[in-house]
């Protein structure tokens, strides 16, 4: 096991590693930018260094800088949480380079699943239900006419790099086409570094539902069940759960199934997760796989009792996984709440200095997050200040549970995104567990 692992990351993300590590006896590193320097991660870390300033490309993301702190420290390994770095194949190359364990996936895994294009190429080898598109990289309005002559309208233009719903755009008609295909590969280029854009059939009402798989370096792949990740805005998730309210046992085990397969055959390593796209007729369909630990990994880890930082850590250690597929068990159901330091009526940034926090508690409620009374949210990240995370005996007491838990937390100075999951929670959708992607447009439009 290591001895000491670096934390490439900030906010709850940074502080739920340091969490994982200490219970592993594993000292910890916190890097931090100016504007991160009373975090409670820098706090709670065994051991710190400024990487930069504010700017991400300067700190979190400066890849010099953070090896150079590991090296500094003396640090065997380095996880890298999610976003920033976590799935940037030069990073894990340039970690093994330098002697450092990096705690995901190999350089080869990330490479290829980045980009969406190969990916799906890759998931037709495997066998892999494949939503109708192109096989590869669209260069044209040209070719991009050609795929959709085959599939018809409605698609959707993505990112070959992409992720975080930036580069898409639906196209309805074909008078749409050429000004939606430019749009996009400029989106791309401006986001990823890359406009290479692909084409997929777009469904008007669909469900997105996620696997959770955990591989070690001897061939081993389990997985740990689905997530229902449909309450989304501008394909940005907001609220998660498991298990999904449309996938039975029979389902469960086929997408299971399909999602270890492929695993085996990429000779994954440590955790990832198989995202899919379910149509009304829940047939399923693959849409991409992220070779990181995910934003909405608490609820998984209520249902299953397994710590998949924890998994991730001694798998990267060189241990073999301590669970078969017929020790998995999942237990009553788990909601996720994102609170967002957001206007939750124009979903505009709120940062700003916290001036009062209280947090939740009682039976069944776990909190992720970094943030205090007096904690000034900095402006120049992602949003997410909190995960709420409930866990209860069946869907509808977790519903009441997650309901009675936003009432008692209370975050003043800011706007947050507690009263619109308020909202969502009481809607009649989400509380027969008939919705789809559609959902947040549809209450905002009401």
């Amino acid at each position: 096991m290591f001895h000491k692992v670096l934390i490439a990351n900030r906010g709850e993300i940074a502080l739920r590693i340091i969490r994982a590590c200490k219970e592993l006896g594993i000292k910890t590193v916190a890097i931090y930018s100016k504007a991160d320097e009373l975090s409670l991660h820098v706090r709670f870390a065994d051991e710190r260094v400024c990487v930069g300033p504010p700017d991400s490309a300067q700190s979190y993301r400066n890849i010099p800088n953070i090896l150079s702190a590991a090296e500094i420290r003396d640090a065997e390994a380095i996880h890298p949480g999610y976003g920033f770095l976590a799935e940037n194949a030069h990073f894990a190359e340039a970690c093994e380079a330098a002697g450092i364990v990096f705690i995901g996936p190999t350089p080869d895994n990330i490479a290829m699943m980045g980009d969406k294009a190969k990916a799906k190429e890759t998931m037709i080898k495997c066998g892999m239900p494949i939503l109708p598109g192109s096989r590869g990289v669209v260069s044209s309005e040209k070719e991009a006419l050609n795929v959709i002559k085959e599939i018809g309208f409605p698609v959707i233009i993505k990112a070959c790099a992409g992720g975080g719903g930036r580069g898409m755009r639906v196209v309805h008609k074909e008078q749409e086409l050429v000004n939606t295909f430019l749009m996009a590969q400029a989106e791309a280029k401006a986001s990823f570094g890359s406009d290479q854009v692909y084409i997929e059939k777009f469904f008007s009402n669909p469900r997105h539902v996620e696997v959770q798989i955990l591989a070690d370096k001897s061939g081993n792949v389990i997985h740990l069940g689905e997530r229902e990740c449909s309450v989304q805005r501008r394909h940005q998730k907001l609220i998660e759960e498991t298990p999904s309210p449309i996938v039975d046992e029979k389902m469960r085990k086929k997408m299971g199934e399909v999602a270890v397969k492929a695993s085996k055959s990429l000779a994954y390593i440590n955790a990832g997760t198989i995202e899919f796209l379910v149509d009304e007729e829940n047939n399923f369909y693959f849409m991409e796989m992220n070779t990181r630990i995910q934003v909405e990994h608490p609820i998984t880890e209520m249902v299953t009792g397994i710590d998949l930082v924890k998994e991730q850590i001694r798998v990267a250690a060189g241990e073999p996984l301590r669970y078969k597929q017929k020790d998995i068990r999942m237990m009553g159901h788990s909601i996720e709440c994102r609170i967002n330091a957001e206007d939750s009526e124009k979903f505009t940034p709120s940062p700003g200095r916290i001036t009062a926090y209280c947090a939740p508690g009682g039976p069944g409620v776990r909190l992720d997050s970094a943030a205090y009374a007096g904690y000034t949210v900095p402006p120049f990240y992602d949003s997410v200040i909190a995960k709420l995370i409930v866990h209860s005996a069946d869907r509808e007491d977790a519903i009441s549970r997650m309901g009675r838990a936003l009432d008692e937390f209370v975050i003043e100075g800011i706007k947050t995104t507690i009263p619109f999951h308020k909202r969502v929670l009481q809607s009649r959708e989400f509380l027969s567990g008939k919705y789809s992607t559609n959902l947040v447009e549809q209450l905002l439009s009401q």
